[in-house]
């Protein structure tokens, strides 16, 4: 069919304005430059519309290697991307007419109530972001009663991250060689009040991480006294290791197995979940052995490249944990429609690392605190929509995954 000229030029004319569009330039992407504030930057926590804001003042505000490391991942940086990716699998199946007047978004994990299922994921070096660091963190945490795992590697004691917090958090646990060591770190954290150990078990073959090398030789700042080069030396500047006995070589165990997590299980009083668990034969591994919980974890994509998101791990480590273990995820976590299909998929909780950083590096405290308000708004927006007033009523029948 012959088009008309008119229609032919028209279609041109509206062809280039788009592509001269801001909304195009920025399609698919989480900011937008406005008017008069040329590098998109917010300047409060107030001006954010979603949490993605805070990533561009983020970066912004750190140096080249701490921007790195917050932002890499591994190999090319594929998994990252997967972890996003992994979302556009499942579409939601709204409900209507149901009275959606009251929300309630409290939630019930290893039989202790909070007020929302977003938990703050352990990360580590949390004073390269902020000066006050895993401090901020827990008060952001306190002022919307989440749960907060604090990482081996914290720049922040326990005890005083406790404090801040003002309720028991739980401890993430990076094993060491030395048994000893190992001991030392999770009997510590239990006479501080942890209520939970989680060890972490995806790291045993190392990690390429590229971007943040890449990102360190932008960096000309000396950054030899905070980054020995040697592993062993390094680990001694953080404050969980403060007094003990460093025997040998120090650095994350490569020869965990079942037996150690049995050993670790009957060192403490403590509840014990595994981080890192992205299979059912694995998730069923975890409740045969006793662990109170698993969480579908790839390292935020910087463990191995496997370029396949937690939320595609998530049915099958469910189904095999069978409701015998705890299921919580993290990787990739920034809308409330993630936290929402997470929970529909089986998940008790979801944790959420990068975006809270972000709100970190940008204004601190409030930061934090901010991001977590916009995530739980959005879950309570979508629990809205979707015709589901309680945490309980959120199943599987609320998502279809797609054919293609």
């Amino acid at each position: 069919m012959r088009r008309d000229p008119l229609f032919l030029t028209s279609r041109r004319a509206f062809l280039k304005f788009l592509a001269q569009s801001p909304a195009l330039a920025f399609a698919g992407q989480s900011t937008y430059k406005f008017a008069g504030r040329g590098d998109g930057a917010i300047t409060s926590p107030e001006e954010a519309i979603n949490v993605f804001d805070f990533e561009v003042r983020a970066q912004k505000e750190l140096d080249p290697a701490h921007w790195g490391y917050l932002a890499t991942g591994t190999d090319d940086d594929g998994t990252i991307r997967a972890n996003r990716d992994g979302f556009s699998r499942f579409q939601l199946r709204p409900r209507r007419l149901v009275d959606v007047r009251k929300i309630d978004t409290t939630t019930e994990v290893l039989g202790t109530q909070w007020p929302t299922p977003i938990v703050l994921a352990p990360t580590g070096r949390q004073r390269a972001f902020h000066p006050e660091g895993e401090v901020a963190v827990a008060r952001g945490a306190r002022a919307g009663n989440h749960l907060q795992i604090l990482s081996t590697v914290t720049s922040t004691g326990v005890e005083e991250v406790i404090e801040s917090r003002g309720a028991p958090i739980w401890y993430q646990l990076y094993a060491e060689y030395d048994w000893e060591t190992t001991r030392a770190l999770v009997n510590r954290a239990e006479k501080a009040g942890c209520s939970a150990v989680v060890l972490t078990v995806d790291l045993q073959g190392g990690s390429n991480r590229e971007t943040v090398k890449r990102f360190a030789r932008l960096d000309s700042r000396d950054c030899s006294g905070c980054h020995p080069s040697a592993f062993s030396d390094y680990i001694r500047t953080k404050p969980m290791y403060d007094g003990l006995e460093l025997a040998g070589e120090t650095n994350f165990e490569e020869g965990l197995d079942w037996a150690f997590v049995r050993k670790l299980k009957d060192s403490t009083t403590m509840k014990v979940l595994i981080k890192g668990i992205v299979t059912g034969e694995d998730a069923l591994l975890a409740a045969e052995n006793g662990v109170d919980g698993v969480i579908v974890s790839n390292h935020g994509g910087r463990a191995e490249n496997s370029t396949r998101g937690t939320i595609e791990c998530l049915p099958e480590v469910v189904e095999a944990a069978s409701g015998r273990v705890a299921v919580l995820i993290d990787g990739g976590f920034r809308r409330g429609t993630d936290i929402f299909k997470a929970l529909a998929l089986g998940a008790d909780a979801v944790c959420v690392g990068r975006p809270y950083l972000w709100g970190l590096a940008s204004f601190g405290q409030p930061g934090v605190e901010a991001v977590l308000d916009i995530l739980r708004r959005e879950l309570v927006m979508v629990m809205k929509q979707m015709g589901t007033t309680t945490i309980g009523a959120i199943g599987r029948s609320s998502v279809a995954e797609r054919s293609v």
